[in-house]
């Protein structure tokens, strides 16, 4: 197995990210969510949220020239959702304070659980670190809880987030202090 070759993503690739996400959950996430609220969800929850590609902290995992995998943080207050989603917070983080936000993890079902996802959390923590953060916090997707927790987050309590027509989904809030 090839490691994976981490990269910017690019605006010219939001089309592949949002196919790569929609990939990502139908298939990832169908043992964890029924495919009503991942519908529900594609429209506003996952999806591919522009201000990280522009802020430069949106990343892609390339392995044989395919797209296995994006993820990304921020110093921006919002905490998940795609550019669709409705009640976004663009306002900058203190990194004395606040904690970056790990955002918009995804892997192509092709190669998931090959490192890829760990490959990315890995440079977000060393970038947010660099950045001034000693801590991350996330709103983690049912089948990213796993990951997260074997990198060393706690979680939080379950919520159920509103999608649509009496839909919600949940989400795990998780977080991490940086050494």
């Amino acid at each position: 197995m090839h490691m994976p070759m981490l990269r910017l993503a690019r605006l010219d690739e939001r089309d592949r990210l949002q196919q790569l996400i929609a990939d990502s959950i139908r298939t990832l996430g169908a043992a964890d969510y029924r495919a009503e609220q991942i519908e529900a969800a594609l429209q506003g929850a996952f999806g591919v949220d522009t201000q990280l590609l522009r802020d430069g902290t949106y990343f892609v995992a390339e392995i044989g020239g395919e797209l296995a995998g994006c993820g990304g943080w921020s110093w921006r207050r919002t905490l998940f959702g795609g550019d669709a989603r409705s009640g976004r917070d663009a306002a900058a983080l203190d990194p004395a304070v606040d904690a970056a936000k790990i955002r918009a993890f995804f892997i192509a079902p092709a190669f998931a659980r090959r490192g890829v996802g760990r490959a990315i959390l890995a440079h977000c923590e060393q970038a947010a670190r660099a950045a001034g953060f000693r801590r991350c916090e996330m709103m983690a997707t049912l089948p990213g809880v796993r990951l997260y927790r074997a990198s060393g987050y706690q979680s939080g309590a379950m919520i159920h987030h509103p999608v649509g027509e009496g839909l919600t989904i949940e989400f795990v809030p998780m977080y991490k202090t940086l050494d």
